[in-house]
């Protein structure tokens, strides 16, 4: 196949920045190799398809396109127009959604752009506090959710599930205009119905935001939140595997009267743009199309069923190796445990990466340390089912990250001890288990051969 237009530039420029800006060149490359021999459990990562970063790169990043497809502030913006809306059909089948706008640079954004949509500054909000599993745009002191609106927390119960009694009280007490649901360690499932009747009782809106769970979401291994809550949001990487960016969607709401003879999506729409943002990211847009395009796909659903039964299988072994985790376990990707032998969650994490295995620390329910030091750890499997990994890999991992966590020691003024001969072998074990399994995208071992 010869080369195309594209495919020429993109070369010229991987060639320029090796021999122009040798420095910068050699950060990307350690990178990327990095990523390769690293045993990734990152809850919040996924791996980017070496054809969406193409997208991402190409050079409709030159376009300013202010507007909606066929309401451009600027012209030039033909083919850009047919990227939005071939991501936006995309998105639609993958989620089974009446409106969706692609548009927003990040999860978080798409947030703040619904609420900007519905609320008013003083508005009272109900969403998960942060301790207890949430987001801080779910209502945070420290972001601007917290500061814009009265923010009312809902949490765990003992048992570590949602408390939805606690959430339907909460809300008879406080009647928030806005109810928030989604978390960012939450192991369990969410029941979106149930919120739904619980906002509907009180007369709120529903955000869902999904982005921990959209390629379970999308697989059909969770509940949808697409019909159930009035918006559901969530980032394209993750789950879904594309590059950094946000999604908001819509369901059976999304044409329901809103406000000053607008619908829900129509609010939506004007808050991403004019309200919220300028320009926005074209060559995203067209990355989230080849994103979405691959979700489309069969072979994704194998990805995400590998994802739901690693993520019980390490939870299991943890558990039967003594770990506390917070649910009791899992339904979804992500596993919550308590530091163990008196470290705290950041000892742990950075016992963990010298060995290559790559966590983070996390705050746990009644954590009385501060998120930069936590006491717990939060692990993920998005990144290991995308190698291949399944369960025999998965109680290696177990048992890797049990050597290391039995043996570290804490020391004063916040450093942990591990030997020298245990972290060698360790991440000799790593190395080996991530070779065995390489990234879809890893083409190191053929360019080193």
């Amino acid at each position: 196949m010869s080369a195309t237009h594209m495919g020429r530039y993109l070369a010229k420029g991987i060639s320029e920045l090796q021999e122009q800006d040798p420095q910068l060149f050699a950060i990307l490359e350690r990178e990327h190799v990095r990523q390769s021999e690293s045993l990734s459990l990152i809850a919040s990562s996924g791996g980017t398809d070496p054809s969406v970063l193409v997208a991402s790169a190409s050079t409709m990043v030159n376009v300013t396109a202010e507007g909606y497809p066929g309401k451009r502030y600027h012209a030039g913006c033909t083919y850009v127009d047919q990227a939005e809306t071939l991501a936006i059909e995309r998105a639609k089948s993958v989620f089974g959604a009446r409106y969706v706008n692609v548009q927003p640079h990040c999860a978080s954004f798409a947030n703040h752009a619904v609420m900007q949509a519905v609320l008013s500054p003083g508005d009272t909000i109900l969403g998960m506090a942060l301790d207890q599993g949430g987001h801080l745009t779910h209502g945070s002191a420290a972001n601007l959710s917290g500061r814009l609106f009265r923010s009312i927390g809902y949490g765990l119960d003992a048992n570590g599930f949602i408390d939805y009694d606690g959430i339907r009280r909460l809300a008879l007490e406080n009647r928030p205009r806005l109810i928030i649901c989604g978390t960012t360690s939450y192991t369990r499932t969410i029941d979106f119905d149930r919120i739904r009747r619980i906002a509907d009782e009180v007369d709120a809106l529903v955000l869902a935001d999904i982005t921990h769970i959209a390629g379970l979401v999308v697989a059909g291994l969770h509940p949808s939140s697409i019909d159930a809550a009035h918006f559901t949001t969530t980032c394209t990487f993750k789950q879904l595997f594309g590059p950094r960016g946000g999604l908001v969607l819509m369901g059976r709401d999304a044409d329901s009267p809103w406000t000053e003879g607008r619908t829900f999506s129509e609010c939506v729409q004007a808050s991403v743009f004019p309200l919220m943002q300028g320009s926005p990211e074209v060559h995203s847009i067209a990355a989230k199309a080849r994103a979405m395009g691959r979700l489309l796909e069969p072979g994704f659903r194998d990805i995400a069923r590998r994802i739901r039964s690693n993520a019980g299988v390490l939870a299991d072994d943890l558990q039967a190796r003594g770990y506390q985790l917070v649910g009791g376990g899992t339904d979804n990707h992500l596993v919550l445990f308590h530091a163990p032998n008196d470290l705290t969650g950041d000892m742990a994490s950075r016992a963990l990466e010298s060995c290559n295995i790559l966590v983070n620390k996390n705050k746990i329910p009644g954590d009385r340390r501060g998120a930069t030091v936590a006491s717990g750890i939060r692990l993920g499997t998005n990144t290991v089912s995308l190698r291949g990994m399944q369960a025999a890999e998965m109680l290696r991992c177990s048992s890797l990250i049990d050597d290391v966590l039995s043996h570290a020691r804490p020391l004063n003024g916040g450093e942990v001890y591990l030997s020298e001969d245990l972290r060698d072998r360790v991440v000799s074990e790593v190395s080996s288990l991530c070779r065995a399994f390489p990234m879809p995208y890893d083409v190191t071992q053929d360019v080193t051969a």
